[in-house]
């Protein structure tokens, strides 16, 4: 067995990993970027190592800085989580070249499933049907416009490494490609650390039905449960459940035999999720994602099956415990996933909400469990995933889950930011979900949110706070010298080490503008990616002045009135926060 786990990830999942790893008797070690460096996974690791920087590329995603954690901590096994490295092949071997233990698929399976092209070629051959779509990576916006005329609009460009609706891009018509493809290449680069896309038919109102699998190292594999995530804003889950509801007879079953021979044909093992596209009976291999997946608990409750653990074991080399028949006799009652996200949902707008959370106190009961990274105290950065936590709830049925979950969600406290949590009570209380008639497309296109509000949220950040700055110095213990580093108030002297200046927000005042003023502000701290507009433009009301980039999403920031543009305040790459005037608009 393996005996210390290295998590190169952050949030609820490096928790997740350490609370099965202890059970198993297995130590672990955290990694954290500068704003990390007391987050709950590093509380909670035995060991943990600082990795520099502030934004996943300068540190989550910093592969050196990675493997000489590895090192320094003498770790054995590495667990990648979800997001970051997970579907990072080069990344993979690199551990393994180390002789440490990867806890992932096979590179070889991570290259051609996590490549969603060649994936696409690999569920064809284990017989699944697949969505009309490239089978090679788009060249160019020429490319996309040929395939949106010949198979009609709208057309999904997708990143091609990656998941979670990241690098996603619903293309209307001819004209929003340019701007699409180079947004959703963006964003992918930024979350994944790769911008090939590729384009395939956006369906008009499908249902996400993914499968769970797991495979080992001697040939067998099993899926564990199937599950909908069709409660989507764009295209990333609000709410996941399983088993998947209201499938016809023998849809189920040939989604998981389906998904088993797709993994197989690729010599998957280790955890991972086939996703399909059902509408009308039908379903569509949509794409295979190489790691464990953000919904898995909901697997779990209804089996009974912790997939970490599944996961440690078959990298150790262990078989399957279970065959598929004693996995689908485990099955019981039925599971719903809440992933509450630092979002305002007023309006369907679902604007990112970072900063620090005040107070959190998770709910209690009876089949209810949940997963997070942060307690009160902790805040929520706009360099990361915005997923406060997720709220899983199981019942004996459909019917009991729901409204065990309205009851669990009632007692959740969330403050300090907005969450998600008023739109998800509006979804499990419509007619439509508890009829299992909604789609991907629902929450957008038919949920009614203009009447929900956005909760209570951060104060303003006191400008007159004193910042905290790096200092060292240097220790003895039981006779032993380390050279430490402490984060300090300014004014607080422990070492002759300069003190950091406190770097200041681009933009104008904070505090924002009314509506039609022609000061454009910010609706949220972020990153500028694009200016969109040059000082003596003419504009008019609800056209796009610049790209905010915010928790790993894009938002475009718009005129309030028509007018001319005076003034320009930011530039690409430029940090603002939430209020700061960004344009004005004579």
């Amino acid at each position: 067995m393996l005996q210390k786990i290295l998590i190169a990830n952050r949030g609820e999942i490096a928790v997740r990993v350490i609370r099965a790893a202890r059970e198993m008797g297995i130590a672990t070690v955290a990694v954290y970027s500068e704003l990390d460096r007391n987050a709950l996974h590093v509380r909670l690791a035995d060991e943990a190592y600082a990795l520099g920087g502030q934004s996943a590329a300068e540190s989550y995603l910093n592969t050196e800085a990675i493997l000489d954690a590895i090192r320094q901590s003498g770790a054995d096994a590495v667990h990648p989580g979800y997001g970051f490295f997970s579907e990072n092949a080069d990344f993979a071997r690199a551990i393994i070249d180390l002789g440490v233990t990867w806890i992932g698929p096979p590179p070889e399976a991570i290259d051609e499933m996590g490549d969603k092209v060649s994936s696409r070629l690999a569920a064809e051959r284990g017989g699944a049907p697949i969505v009309p779509g490239t089978t090679e990576f788009a060249q160019g916006p020429d490319e996309i416009r040929d395939f949106g005329n010949s198979n009609g609009w709208p057309v999904c460009i997708k990143a091609a490494f990656g998941g979670g609706g990241r690098g996603m891009k619903v293309v209307q018509s001819a004209a929003e490609v340019d701007d699409a493809m180079a947004s959703a290449q963006r964003e992918a680069k930024s979350f994944f650390g790769r911008d090939e896309v590729y384009v395939e038919r956006y369906l008009t109102w499908p249902r996400h039905v993914e499968v769970q699998i797991v495979g080992d190292q001697q040939g067998d594999c099993v899926w564990v449960s199937t599950r909908d995530c069709s409660a989507q804003r764009r295209h990333q889950k609000l709410i996941e459940e399983a088993p998947a509801p209201g499938l016809p007879d023998g849809v189920e079953e040939a989604m998981g035999e389906a998904a088993v021979k797709a993994a197989k044909a690729v010599g998957y093992y280790n955890a991972g999720t086939v996703e399909f596209i059902y509408q009308d009976g039908e379903f569509f291999f949509l794409e295979m994602n190489t790691r464990l997946q953000v919904e898995h608990p909901v697997t779990e409750v209804i089996t009974g099956i912790d997939l970490v653990e599944w996961q440690i074991r078959v990298a150790a080399g262990e078989p399957l415990p279970m065959t598929q028949e004693q996995v689908r006799a485990r099955q019981d009652g039925h599971a719903i996933e809440i992933r509450i996200n630092a979002e305002d949902p007023a309006g369907g707008k679902f604007l990112p909400s970072p900063g620090p959370i005040t107070k959190l106190v998770a709910p209690d009961g009876f089949g209810v469990r949940f997963d997070s990274g942060y307690e009160s105290g902790d805040e929520i950065s706009q360099f990361y995933d915005n997923l406060v936590g997720k709220l899983i709830v199981w019942g004996k049925n459909r019917d009991v889950a729901i409204r065990r979950t309205i009851r669990a969600l009632d007692e959740l406290v969330v403050e300090g930011v907005a969450t998600t949590i008023p739109a998800d009570l509006a979804i499990l209380r419509h007619d439509d979900f508890v009829a299992v008639e909604h789609s991907t497309k629902w929450v957008e296109q038919v949920l009614d949110l203009s009447g929900v509000g956005a909760g209570p949220v951060a104060p303003p950040a006191d400008e007159d706070a004193e910042p905290l700055v790096e200092r060292a110095t240097t220790v003895e213990v039981n006779g032993k010298r380390f050279a430490v580093k402490m984060w300090v108030p300014e004014t607080v002297g422990v070492a002759a080490a300069p003190a950091k200046a406190k770097k200041k927000r681009s933009g104008g005042a904070g505090g924002g503008a009314t509506a039609g003023s022609g000061q454009v502000a910010v609706p949220m701290q972020g990153t500028i990616v694009k200016v969109l507009v040059e000082v003596g433009q003419a504009v008019t009301a609800g056209q796009g002045v610049v790209v905010l980039e915010a928790m790993k999403m894009e938002n475009q920031i718009n005129a309030d009135k028509d007018g001319t543009i005076a003034e320009i305040k930011v530039s690409p790459g430029d940090t603002v926060g939430g209020g700061d005037v960004v344009v004005v608009i004579d």
